[in-house]
């Protein structure tokens, strides 16, 4: 459903400073050293942080191109008409103005407003295609429509355990916020991929929290991954 990302010993033009490729909630790096493999669309958090890339500017694109050839379709929804796509670091004012004068929406956000609205599109991410999974043949649009109780469970059960992670406080309404992105892509297709990035992230959660002889902070989600045999 969306585009990955694997950069490998790819310089920058110096002539435009930063790296761009289109899809969704894909994270940029704007950087002039040569990179070595990222992943993309889920948690980077832990890769940047052990490359010494804390600060990296980075974009968290909400558009989508089904085809090389068609145009984007801009990541706003009935909740967010100012859409989605979002930019932080230095460069994001350049990025920001590159994609309006192509068309589409992008704020520009300081760090913590930035990681809160990444943490709500990973929690998108895990619980749409988790529960669309165990339903087979399940779109994003059916698993808002049709499973709503489960994903709703599943987002609350995340995004307690990202705010407890984190330190933060996610604004209220953060379920209808996701659910009105998945209208927006409705027709998109489910299965739980890219594990290490997506689920992945909550799932050591659960294995650092297990570890420490406490209890399970997401079992809703352990137990429907050990349902799919995904762990």
């Amino acid at each position: 459903m969306c585009l990955s990302v694997e950069v490998s010993r790819y310089r920058l033009n110096r002539l435009d400073p930063f790296w761009f490729a289109p899809g969704m909630m894909i994270w940029m790096l704007f950087l002039m050293p040569l990179l070595h493999h990222a992943g993309a669309n889920g948690m980077l958090e832990p890769w940047f942080e052990s490359k010494g890339l804390v600060d990296a500017n980075q974009v968290l694109a909400y558009f989508a191109v089904s085809k090389l050839g068609e145009p984007p379709v801009d990541g706003k929804t009935d909740t967010n008409p100012e859409g989605l796509t979002a930019a932080f670091g230095n460069w994001a004012p350049a990025v920001a103005a590159r994609l309006h004068n192509g068309g589409l929406s992008c704020k520009v956000l300081d760090k913590e407003p930035f990681q809160k609205q990444m943490l709500e599109k990973l929690i998108w991410i895990a619980a749409f295609m988790l529960v669309g999974a165990r339903h087979p043949g399940a779109t994003v649009g059916a698993v808002e429509k049709e499973y709503r109780s489960e994903v709703s469970s599943l987002i609350a059960e995340l995004a307690a355990v990202a705010a407890a992670e984190k330190g933060l406080t996610f604004e209220e309404g953060i379920e209808e916020r996701l659910c009105a992105y998945s209208r927006t892509v409705a027709h998109f297709p489910t299965a739980v991929k890219e594990f290490k990035w997506r689920n992945g992230w909550f799932y050591s959660l659960t294995e650092k929290a297990v570890a420490q002889g406490k209890p399970d902070p997401c079992p809703l989600h352990t137990a429907w991954l050990k349902e799919l045999k995904v762990v």
